[in-house]
């Protein structure tokens, strides 16, 4: 048996049928699926298994979405006796890392992130942007070319993928800067708003009241913070680092870095698609990197664990 910690993956990860093949198999899929159901006042198993993708991608269901999902995959490797020696969750993923390690509830958990799935994206309709992936820039550069268009880093992905945020203008002019400095690629992504950046300062504001109305545990297991890729201290800390990630980059380099520096080398990402799992690939190859989120997946894995 191996020491493994678990990855969850955040908004982006999602596909109809998410999920599908463990509620199937599973009572206690199917249970989560339930409870989920009622704390969130909608049928989350028909959103994660029948779409349509247009309403599922609505970051009001995407982020609830993608969380129970993660969750439903948490508890069948629970159910086969595999638990985590560490957690960290891209960004909406940081909320089931939190989950696992015993900070949040399930239903704090849900409610959270269906509220921040709403500010969010009621700070982007009001104040509209964009986000842009930056391949193969030297740092340095990027930060200044940031500088100068007025736009912000969201995620820290891996040396060879930098995630900017921000202003469409600005983006767009960073992404012509960004060519010009010698980037082997920039892409425009399709998301609805720019996430990790000053133009979620209202959802930061609304979003504050409701973290600090939940009640935070400290962690049974050690659980590394996206703002900062340091290990959360203690349950006073949780609030101010949920609150201040709406607005501030993914270290997610930095904290995988962070456990691997800390004497981990496997790893499973713990939910839809293989996004994390692809990253681990470019920060370290000498780790084990593996994910579970259907029959097959969780099959190799078992398998490895052996």
């Amino acid at each position: 048996m191996k020491d493994w910690v678990f990855l969850f993956p955040g908004q982006g990860s999602q596909y109809v049928g998410m999920g599908r093949e463990f509620y199937e198999n599973y009572s206690e899929v199917r249970e989560l699926f339930s409870q989920a159901g009622e704390i969130l006042e909608m049928d989350i198993a028909k959103l994660c298994f029948e779409g349509p993708e247009e309403i599922l991608v609505l970051t009001d269901n995407v982020q609830p979405a993608v969380t129970v999902v993660n969750l439903a995959c948490f508890t069948v490797l629970q159910l086969h006796e595999i638990y985590p020696m560490a957690a960290a969750g891209h960004s909406l993923g940081e909320y089931s890392a939190l989950f696992v390690a015993g900070v949040l509830d399930l239903k704090d958990v849900l409610n959270l992130v269906r509220r921040r799935g709403i500010f969010m994206q009621e700070a982007a309709d009001e104040e509209p942007g964009a986000m842009a992936a930056i391949m193969d820039l030297d740092q340095g550069k990027l930060r200044q070319i940031c500088d100068t268009c007025g736009v912000e880093v969201a995620n820290v992905n891996c040396a060879e993928q930098t995630i900017i945020t921000g202003h469409v203008d600005p983006v767009e002019r960073a992404i012509s800067l960004s060519t010009e400095a010698g980037a082997k690629m920039c892409v425009k992504l399709n998301v609805s708003g720019p996430w990790h950046s000053r133009c979620m300062t209202s959802a930061r504001n609304r979003f504050e009241p409701h973290v600090r109305g939940c009640t935070f545990h400290d962690p049974q297991i050690p659980v590394i913070n996206n703002v900062d890729a340091a290990p959360l201290r203690s349950a006073r800390d949780a609030p101010g680092k949920l609150i201040d990630q709406i607005c501030s980059p993914v270290l997610w380099q930095q904290s995988m870095e962070s456990l691997i520096a800390g004497g981990h080398d496997h790893f499973v990402e713990v939910g839809p698609k293989r996004v994390l799992r692809g990253l681990m690939r470019r920060i370290n190859r000498n780790v084990k990197a593996l994910n579970v989120e259907d029959s097959a997946s969780l099959a190799a894995f078992l398998q490895a664990n052996r």
